[in-house]
């Protein structure tokens, strides 16, 4: 038995180079294409707005077959909320029951759908996208037009139940 230990140290990194002699420096254009998140209090939304009834038809192509016709079912679980099965001691989460911020359901679409294509749906279908689910969630109205300066404005229901961490006397996490 070897008495070695895998203990990693700080001490460790003294022997590491400072460059392992391949790759380059990102350009500020690559960066930049990449550097897409969304805050919720909608820094870094991009150009853009969005109607319910083009994000209806964007979805029937688009996302129908992993999320269910209307949001509803499908292989890959509910967007929109429907009344609770009697079966079910509670309701499915989804985007009118569940998230906080109405940026976060842009911010997820943009980077992570379609599930076969992520990131190749233009700002503008996301944003007709993010006003069809939250129009069909009933937290908007259908002719309401979602833009940067709009969706932050959106009052999510569920966004009360969520509370900062204000715990003390552990590990402060920032």
């Amino acid at each position: 038995m070897s008495t070695h230990s895998s203990h990693f140290s700080p001490s460790d990194t003294s022997q590491v180079p400072s460059s392992f002699g391949f790759g380059r420096l990102a350009t500020q254009a690559e960066i930049d294409r990449i550097d897409i998140d969304v805050r919720p209090d909608g820094k870094g939304l991009p150009q853009g707005k969005g109607v319910a009834a083009k994000g209806k038809l964007i979805f029937a192509t688009k996302c129908v077959a992993c999320h269910g016709a209307g949001g509803i079912g499908g292989p890959n679980g509910s967007l929109v909320h429907s009344q609770v099965e009697p079966t079910k001691k509670r309701a499915e989460k989804t985007i009118g029951n569940y998230w906080p911020y109405a940026t976060t359901v842009f911010d997820y679409i943009r980077r992570a759908m379609p599930f076969n294509a992520p990131g190749s749906l233009t700002n503008d279908e996301v944003y007709h996208l993010t006003a069809y689910l939250l129009s069909a969630n009933q937290i908007i109205d259908s002719s309401f037009v979602v833009t940067p300066a709009t969706l932050p404005t959106i009052k999510m229901p569920a966004q009360p139940l969520f509370v900062p961490d204000d715990r003390k006397g552990g590990p402060v996490i920032k």
